[in-house]
């Protein structure tokens, strides 16, 4: 599994979105009904990410978008569950959650997930625990407050300081609570809690984000800065967005979460082949 590899001495990976939302900020809930996920869709467009190049998949039921509130846990399950039984048992790459409730870390991983993916970095109650029992790897996101609050006038005197020593305290909270440390990733959470600047300045300084052995993710697919940068909506953020990819996995990103799979990988693999990341070699390129 990913984690097993200290960043820096693999190649990028590309995660694959896959929202199981009504109110995802970037596809408005492409792949839900009002009665719920459509699986033949959500199969559909998980078929597309791997023939893409995708080396895994990241499952959510709630939005993490600004404004959004609180999904239920059961509603959560009933969205997240069904999906990932499903994928587990058509495709062989790795399967992520992308929650914060405990319920459905253990639901999804009974089902076939292989990774949590918490942009409240086990912060919620008892999901600390419960990352521990499963002993899945864990990716520990950055957020200032909560969605429905986050961005309203965020503040840091110093953003690359204070993300990066809250990370440094969720992962030696997780070794505590016996997550081993090999089983951890950092996100700095670019659009959680920032403005535009912040955003910049974690963009422009992330080697620093984490440490040596813990790799770094990266969400910056279709996002607010995006927009702001570019002058335009989720849809049509396309370049903005593998651009970011790029810079990211440049500065080190051991993983890139993304929308638009294709684009992202034919990028990467063209950055791989003029030595934009020497560590990768001819096997990783095809």
């Amino acid at each position: 599994m990913f984690p097993d590899r200290p960043r820096g001495e693999a190649r990028t990976w590309v995660m694959a979105i896959l929202n199981i939302t009504p109110d995802s900020f970037s596809d408005g809930g492409a792949l839900c009904a009002n009665s719920g996920p459509l699986l033949d869709r959500v199969i559909d467009r998980a078929a597309h990410c791997v023939a893409a190049g995708a080396d895994l998949l990241d499952i959510g039921g709630e939005s993490t978008r600004p404004g959004a509130t609180r999904v239920p846990e059961d509603a959560e399950l009933e969205r997240v569950v069904p999906v990932v039984e499903a994928l587990a048992r058509r495709f062989e790459v790795p399967l992520s959650v992308d929650t914060s409730s405990p319920g459905v870390m253990r639901a999804a991983a009974a089902a076939g997930a292989g990774m949590i993916n918490d942009v409240r970095a086990l912060r919620r109650t008892g999901a600390l625990t419960a990352a521990a029992e499963l002993g899945l790897p864990v990716c520990l996101m950055h957020m200032r407050g909560e969605p429905e609050t986050m961005q309203r006038d965020p503040c840091y005197a110093d953003v690359v300081a204070e993300v990066r020593a809250f990370l440094a305290q969720r992962i030696a909270a997780c070794v505590a609570a016996g997550i081993a440390r090999e089983r951890l990733l950092v996100d700095p959470g670019f659009g959680f809690g920032k403005t535009l600047t912040h955003n910049l300045h974690l963009l422009a300084a992330l080697e620093e984000i984490g440490p040596a052995d813990i790799p770094v993710l990266v969400g910056l697919s279709r996002k607010g800065m995006i927009g702001e940068l570019t002058g335009k909506g989720p849809p049509e953020r396309v370049h903005g967005s593998v651009a970011a990819a790029l810079l990211a996995a440049q500065s080190g990103a051991a993983m890139v979460r993304v929308h638009d799979v294709a684009a992202t990988c034919d990028a990467l693999r063209v950055l791989a082949a003029v030595g934009g990341r020497p560590e990768m070699n001819d096997e990783a390129i095809g």
